[in-house]
């Protein structure tokens, strides 16, 4: 379980970090909207990871599985949020002010409230898409219509 949460932490991380910086090379990257992206690529590389941990463990537990995902997701957001800081704080830290700005908020926050916001951001995009796909994955306690029939005659 560790070595698929790791794999596709680090994938789902760095596609996220090549995103933001194929923005900055744009000059989108100061557009909150565009961010809508973020989700798809946490989306796709959780869906893999549990599709992945799915296949290489058949008889496994519906727990396990969600902990994949979570824990993939988890991995991705602490390496992006870590990544942002050394950013935001070393290489470019006209952009966060620049960030809270067009927040319109009437006090200094700070670049610290940034990276609090990413950080639930990417938690929160975890939760819901690991309780998506988990509907996809579950195994159906519905039995087929032949075998109720066989079960009502015995």
């Amino acid at each position: 379980m560790l070595r698929t949460t790791t794999i596709y932490g680090l994938i789902i991380a760095a596609s996220l970090i090549a995103y933001f910086l194929l923005m900055k090379l744009l000059g989108l990257h100061q557009y909150p909207a565009l961010s809508i992206v973020n989700a798809f690529l946490f989306g796709g590389g959780i869906y893999r990871a549990i599709r992945t941990y799915r296949r290489d463990h058949p008889n496994n537990e519906y727990l396990d599985a969600w902990q994949v995902g979570i824990l993939s997701g988890a991995t991705a957001t602490i390496i992006f949020t870590g990544f942002m800081a050394v950013y935001m704080y070393q290489i470019d830290s006209v952009f966060a002010n620049q960030m809270l700005a067009s927040w319109s908020i009437n006090y200094n926050t700070g670049v610290l409230i940034m990276l609090l916001s990413m950080v639930l951001m990417g938690f929160s995009t975890t939760m819901v898409c690991v309780l998506s796909f988990m509907q996809l994955f579950k195994t159906s306690w519905n039995t087929t219509k032949t075998a109720r029939v066989a079960d009502s005659r015995s």
